[in-house]
This record gives C-alpha cells, sequence and structure tokens, in this order.
C-alpha cells in the first residue's frame, strides 16, 4: 500500500544522494522491525521544488503451501491470462497449412516429376531423328547446362546470407529447445539472452561451414573476404545500432542504457571466441571437396524467355512469404507481446512447434515456386529462392507497424527509433533464417531432379 512519509534520518544526517552512507544510515521516521502503518506516520510528504524525497519499502514475509519448484508457474502458465486453447487453435491452423502445402507438393510436383523424369529418360534412349525433334520440347530439363550456374549477382553475399542464416537458425533452434525443456528458467534474469549469445557464438562454426562449400562450389577465389564478412556482417550491423541507441539512451540518463564495461565484454567475445570459429568452420568447408553437381554448366548462359504476369520473379518473391507468416502469425503476437509490453512468455514449447512448422512451410512453398520458375525456363533461381522464403520478414516488419499502433507508446523521437530500429534487426534476422531454408532446400531439390535424367 503507497504511503506518503516525510523521512528523516537519525541525528539530523543529510544525505546529498550519492554517499554510500546514506543507505545504512537509521532513519527516525520509521521502524526497521516493525511494518508501518498510517496512524504511525508523523508527518506526511511535502513534494516541491528543492525537496529531497527518500523512497523505503517495507517486505512482509508469509508462509506459503505451494512448493518451492512450483512458486514461477503462474507466470510459466501466463496466470491463465491466455487460455491454452489458443495457442492450441494457433498450431492447428499451422499444421492445416502445412497439411495444404504437403498435399499441393505431392500432387503437383510428384506427378509432375514421375511424368516429366520418365518422359526426358524416354526420349534420351532413343536415337533416331524423331527423338530429336522431341528433345526440343519445353520443361525444366533445357536449362540443366545453366541451372547450376552461380548467381551472376553477388554470390559472395549470397553465400554470407546463408551461411548467417544457418547459424541464426541452429541458435535459435537449441534457445528454444532448452527453453521447453526447462533449463533456462525465468527464475535466474537474463539466462535466455545469455544461452542465445552462446548459443550463436558456438553456431558460428555452421556459419563458416556453409557459406565456405557454397563459395567454393561457386569457384570464387576470395575465400578470406566470404569468411570475415560471414562473421562480422550481420553480428556488425546489429553491434552498430546497439551502441547508435546506447549512447542516445546514455545522455538521455536512461536506466536501459548498457554500461560501458559490458560492452567491452561483448565485443570480446565476438572477436574472441565467435569470429575464431567462423574461420575455424571455413577451414573444415574449404577442405571438404567440391559440391558435385549432377549437370555440366555451359560457357554460354541460355536466354531466358518472358515469363507470364503470375510467374514473374517479383510477383513470387513479394506474396510468397504471407504463407509462412500466416502459419506463425498468433505465436508472433505473444512474442511481440511479451518484448514490447513487459509480460512473461514462457510457453516455448508451443514456439518450439511453431518454429519447425515455419520452416517445413518455406521449405515447401519455396520448392513449388522454383519449380514452375524451372519449367519456365528460368535458371537463375539462386537469389529467387532466397527471397521467395525470406519475404517473409517484409511482413512481420509491416505487422510491426499496425502492432506499434496499438502500443500506445510515448510520441518521443527515441520511442521510434528503439522500436522500428530493433523490429528491422529482427526482420532481418528472419530473412536470413527463412531465407536460408528456401535456398537449401532448393539446392537439395534441384540436385535430386536433375541427378534423376539422363543428360547428354
Amino acid at each position: 500500500e503507497p504511503m506518503s512519509i516525510q523521512h528523516a534520518f537519525m541525528g539530523g544526517y543529510e544525505w546529498d544522494g550519492k554517499s554510500q552512507d546514506g543507505f545504512t544510515k537509521p532513519l527516525s521516521s520509521c521502524s526497521t522491525t516493525v511494518h508501518m502503518d498510517r496512524d504511525t506516520i508523523t508527518s506526511n510528504q511535502i513534494v516541491k521544488a528543492d525537496v529531497p524525497i527518500l523512497y523505503t519499502y517495507d517486505v512482509i514475509w508469509r508462509p506459503s503451501d505451494v512448493p518451492w519448484a512450483s512458486r514461477w508457474d503462474i507466470y510459466l502458465n501466463e496466470n491463465h491470462l491466455v487460455p491454452a486453447q489458443v495457442h492450441w487453435y494457433s498450431i492447428t491452423n499451422s499444421i492445416l497449412v502445412v497439411v495444404f502445402l504437403s498435399l499441393l507438393v505431392v500432387s503437383i510436383l510428384v506427378r509432375n516429376l514421375r511424368r516429366d523424369i520418365a518422359g526426358y529418360n524416354a526420349v534420351a534412349a532413343l536415337v533416331d531423328e524423331e527423338s530429336d525433334e522431341e528433345a526440343d520440347e519445353t520443361g525444366w530439363k533445357l536449362v540443366h547446362a545453366d541451372v547450376f550456374r552461380p548467381p551472376s549477382s553477388y554470390p559472395m553475399l549470397y553465400c554470407v546470407f546463408v551461411g548467417t542464416g544457418v547459424q541464426l537458425a541452429l541458435s535459435t533452434l537449441l534457445a528454444i529447445c532448452f527453453s521447453a525443456i526447462g533449463f533456462l528458467s525465468p527464475a535466474r534474469r537474463g539466462s535466455l539472452m545469455i544461452a542465445v549469445l552462446v548459443f550463436y557464438m558456438l553456431s558460428g562454426v555452421a556459419a563458416g561451414y556453409t557459406s565456405s562449400r557454397l563459395y567454393k562450389s561457386f569457384r570464387g577465389r576470395q575465400w578470406q573476404l566470404c569468411t570475415v564478412m560471414t562473421a562480422v556482417l550481420f553480428p556488425g550491423v546489429c553491434f552498430a545500432q546497439f551502441l547508435f541507441f546506447n549512447i542516445i539512451l546514455f545522455f538521455f540518463k536512461s536506466s536501459a542504457s548498457v554500461p560501458v564495461l559490458d560492452i567491452i565484454i561483448l565485443v570480446t567475445m565476438w572477436c574472441c571466441v565467435s569470429i575464431p570459429l567462423v574461420f575455424l568452420g571455413a577451414y573444415f568447408g574449404y577442405k571438404k571437396e567440391t559440391i558435385e553437381f549432377p549437370t555440366v554448366t555451359s560457357t554460354i548462359a541460355r536466354a531466358i524467355p518472358p515469363s507470364q504476369p503470375l510467374l514473374n520473379p517479383l510477383v513470387g518473391m513479394l506474396t510468397t512469404g504471407i504463407v509462412p507468416f500466416a502459419a506463425a502469425y498468433v505465436e508472433l503476437f505473444f512474442i511481440m507481446t511479451s518484448l514490447w509490453m513487459d509480460q512473461f512468455y514462457y510457453v516455448f514449447g508451443f514456439t518450439l512447434i511453431v518454429y519447425l512448422i515455419l520452416i517445413i512451410t518455406c521449405a515447401e512453398v519455396t520448392v513449388l515456386l522454383v519449380y514452375y520458375q524451372l519449367c519456365a525456363e528460368n535458371h537463375r533461381w539462386w537469389w529467387y529462392s532466397f527471397f521467395t522464403s525470406g519475404s517473409t520478414a517484409l511482413y512481420v516488419f509491416i505487422y510491426s507497424f499496425f502492432w506499434f499502433r496499438g502500443l500506445e507508446a510515448s510520441r518521443m523521437l527515441m520511442t521510434y527509433l528503439l522500436y522500428f530500429g530493433y523490429m528491422f534487426l529482427i526482420s532481418f534476422a528472419m530473412l536470413l533464417v527463412t531465407g536460408m531454408v528456401g535456398a537449401l532446400s532448393s539446392l537439395w531439390f534441384i540436385r535430386k531432379i536433375f541427378g534423376s535424367i539422363k543428360v547428354d
């Protein structure tokens, strides 16, 4: 219960608000052994300029029948504020999306691929003139000499993005799994954030390995630069933005600003642990044999015919992300509520299920659209597959604008900078994760289908 008390120190001591003695000097206005009530107040606090105000609080310890191990349950189950059925409805909706996509992939891809592969192999077995005329049909086989051609634009950046996506996806999965099984308890303040940082650093090995193997398959020569960019690009962007915000918060004298020592520790972990692990993964990646492709790439690139409006690559890259976003929309709402409204979120079992559904949805949607691009004789699928599933991040960022309207935040410029700045970083991370899923699943799919046909 809040009360207004004009506190005074014993012996007439006057505290300047900074000296450590003020924290130990006893007060004459209240007792340290008896709980304060209104009848014992001698005088109320006068609020006016240049009058110091001392804040105190009392703690009453009461016995509880709730076991110690169960005392955080009120936060873990959100005090039943949001029924578990809401999460289950969300997961059911997501599973229905996955089932629908899976049936679509099976009905279209499997049926068409079986027919195409059987037809291509039958034509390849014939050697007469009639078979040569049949070989001039349209279809994805016509791009066999170009389908594994490295990206014409920014091949190194593509490898860096995919490698960083692997690092983020793996660290996110580990953090969610450890939280779901109870290793990261809310009773240990900051344990989740520390775990995310540790898992991210350790996953640098996977990032370096993936980017180096891809870059080697592209026959790139600047492998040192590729490894350095994998190690510093995404964390560098995050650290630069974080440092910029922290400097502004420091000048505003905000309690949200991070001490200099913590920043030095963070930089040390980045430079002495994360970057060397990325180089270690890249070392093993470059030592491995080059990824073998089932077809030989021609010297001259094949011309891409004009596409229909619905098969325009830009249309697919801008619209496809709405399907994975719809699969994770409800759980995203609770996560953002936890981030920006200081509410507990600890139903990581649901988060794990939705995370896996998001990955499966991105893979299925991308594979389906890449197949149609190949059928339209468009062999430039590398960046297309990345941004097709990566466009999920675009819808997350757009959704953050609508969600901000209900936040009822202050109109200060710093509020807008912090919210949209960190939402941009979250969306950028989601772009890398979902884009990586689409890129690697498409690579696996294309290697499979072109490895199953006979090519001269």
